[in-house]
């Protein structure tokens, strides 16, 4: 299987590209930056689990990106 065929990763790929277009004009680069960096963690941990091939670890890395979605919400919340 490849990541790039996943609904989920297409998906969060489009939720981190609308978040990196949302904070283009931030000037709180702490804030921009961990927004961003948690939005990118989503897709990457989807893929870097995947990628590794087995079943235990396409678990883990989706239980990582599904806590970095809870880390974006939160940050998202409190803007």
């Amino acid at each position: 299987m490849k990541f790039e065929e996943l609904e989920i990763w297409k998906r969060s790929v489009g939720l981190c590209t609308d978040i990196y277009r949302a904070m283009k004009e931030i000037r709180d680069y702490g804030f921009k930056d961990q927004i961003t960096r948690s939005a990118l963690s989503i897709p990457s941990n989807i893929a870097d689990g995947i990628e590794r091939g087995s079943d235990n670890e396409v678990v883990r890395f989706c239980a990582i990106a599904r806590g970095s979605c809870g880390e974006l919400r939160t940050q998202i919340l409190s803007e």
